[in-house]
């Protein structure tokens, strides 16, 4: 009974990753005028062509990174990931992310654009996707290998 709470708890537990994304099925107009509000207050040259994050060339793709720019800038404020209804805040970074273009899920300096390239001394994932634990899980997955 305790390792079934245990589970739970650790399944529950949020991570302190925070991304903006655009919802899936939201029109292109309404996707473009996200990426125009943005772009009038923060620099988009990662999504402008030969930028970073310029791939895949989809709006939704530039819309996800611009909108998640926005939020991080605002220290994830509540608010700063709506726009108009087209936008949602997840856990997880967008699925298409391809090496070269990060998306940061920790606010960055107001009115500072997020850096879209790794500090020195992280990895890069190449495309890989990467797993975000709470740190209960962790525990929880430590205690089950005991157990068996």
């Amino acid at each position: 009974m305790f390792l079934a709470l245990f589970l739970l708890l650790a399944l529950t537990t949020s991570s302190s990753a925070n991304y903006c994304l655009c919802k899936e099925g939201a029109g292109d107009k309404a996707l473009q005028a996200s990426i125009d509000y943005v772009c009038g207050n923060l620099d988009c040259n990662p999504i402008r062509d030969k930028g970073a994050c310029y791939q895949p060339d989809t709006i939704k793709s530039h819309c996800d990174w611009a909108v998640n720019s926005y939020f991080q800038s605002q220290a994830q404020a509540p608010g700063s990931c709506v726009f108009t209804g087209t936008a949602t805040t997840s856990q997880n970074p967008p699925s298409n992310l391809v090496t070269g273009c990060v998306y940061p899920s920790s606010p960055s300096s107001p009115g500072s654009l997020p850096s879209t390239t790794p500090s020195p001394g992280t990895n890069k994932t190449n495309g890989a996707s990467s797993l975000v634990i709470s740190p209960a899980f962790a525990i929880c997955l430590s205690t089950l290998a005991l157990l068996m």
